[in-house]
């Protein structure tokens, strides 16, 4: 079924798209929105993600459309000999085409990426309601970890 996927880095004219698979997640609780005042926001977010040497914006096509989509961040840091570490960050798939496989290849995407840039580890969080995702990472390989905090400023 997702044999013509394509995976590659996102560009300017695919955000609407890219925002419509985060303002359809239930789930997230970001207060994502495809209200045209919003999309200021996500292109000043998308222009700093693209200007960064570090930070790449991923989309996955089908059939000429955006189903999924994901953002990677390279992050050196001391501890650990000052190795580095690919996040994965924001993994979505389109809701009509959940269990294709599809966020699979995007994750083993973002991998040989960590693999291509010398990272020693890749690492993501995933809300502690998504029962369904955390299978999907742990049958990737990944384990728990870490306890994950956060602190809202907006």
């Amino acid at each position: 079924m997702t044999i013509d996927l394509e995976i590659r880095q996102a560009e300017r004219g695919e955000l609407p798209a890219i925002i419509a698979l985060f303002a359809n997640d239930r789930l997230g609780g970001h207060g994502d929105t495809t209200d045209p005042e919003a999309f200021g926001d996500y292109l000043a977010a998308f222009e700093e993600i693209s200007r960064s040497p570090h930070q790449t914006l991923y989309v996955a096509h089908l059939g000429g459309e955006v189903v999924g989509t994901f953002q990677t961040a390279l992050l050196t840091s001391l501890p650990g000999r000052g190795s580095s570490s690919l996040v994965i960050e924001a993994v979505q798939t389109r809701e009509d085409m959940r269990g294709r496989g599809i966020g699979e290849r995007m994750v083993r995407h973002a991998i040989a990426v960590a693999r291509e840039q010398g990272a020693a580890k890749v690492q993501l969080t995933s809300n502690v309601v998504r029962i369904d995702a955390h299978r999907f990472y742990e049958r990737l390989g990944f384990e728990r970890s870490h306890f994950g905090f956060k602190m809202r400023l907006k």
